[in-house]
């Protein structure tokens, strides 16, 4: 991935939207439902394999696509299945907070929280199974006092199925400062393909404070 992609990634939770595919649509449900890329029917991977196999360039990308998968083992599933595993939380000032999905609020409501003026990076690990998921990508909106202070959507890429997960790690950045940046945000993070199908609509709250909070 590119630095531009990279960057985009952070939740720098600032005062302007970043859209890699320049969509002013403020709803964020609309989002991606709308602009699905029709690719044709999907077949099993299993199935895939064996199309245009005298074709050695073809042959090649397919198996630099599948890297160390157990072509013995696929089945004649056609939909990929993608699970969202846990969101890591990374700073220099603390251990790495890894929350799985989907997130528990405390007694508060909040799923975390960050201390104002620190830096720090999301981490994102999954799976997938079944067949090669194209365009993989999420949206993720942020809103404060219920006005829309972050707006990304990011396209991760292709991947094939494999037992491993993958891990995806934003770009660090730090966290507004002021007592004018603390308090409560909702955020909804959203993980969807080329497709349009969706593997991840999760909404949750999160707090930016003064101190970190207390290590359980």
């Amino acid at each position: 991935m590119d630095k531009e992609e990279n960057k985009e990634a952070s939740v720098s939770i600032s005062n302007h939207d970043t859209d890699t595919n320049d969509v002013q649509d403020d709803d964020y449900d609309d989002d991606d439902g709308k602009h699905a890329v029709v690719l044709g029917p999907q077949i099993p991977l299993k199935d895939q394999l064996e199309l245009d196999k005298d074709d050695d360039s073809l042959r090649r990308w397919k198996e630099q696509l599948l890297g160390d998968v157990d072509t013995t083992k696929l089945g004649e599933t056609v939909e990929p299945e993608v699970t969202i595993l846990n969101l890591a939380i990374l700073t220099p000032e603390r251990p790495d907070l890894v929350l799985p999905i989907p997130l528990v609020p405390d007694d508060k409501g909040y799923a975390f929280a960050l201390k104002d003026g620190s830096t720090y990076s999301f981490r994102f690990s999954f799976t997938v199974s079944n067949n090669i998921v194209s365009g993989l990508r999420y949206t993720h909106t942020i809103w404060k006092t219920g006005v829309r202070v972050e707006k990304q959507k990011v396209m991760l890429g292709t991947f094939s199925p494999q037992q491993e997960p993958y891990t995806y790690e934003a770009e660090e950045d730090t966290t507004p400062s002021g007592i004018f940046a603390r308090g409560s945000y909702s955020a909804k993070l959203k993980f969807v393909d080329d497709d349009g199908k969706v593997y991840l609509d999760m909404s949750y709250s999160f707090e930016i404070r003064k101190d970190w909070p207390a290590s359980a």
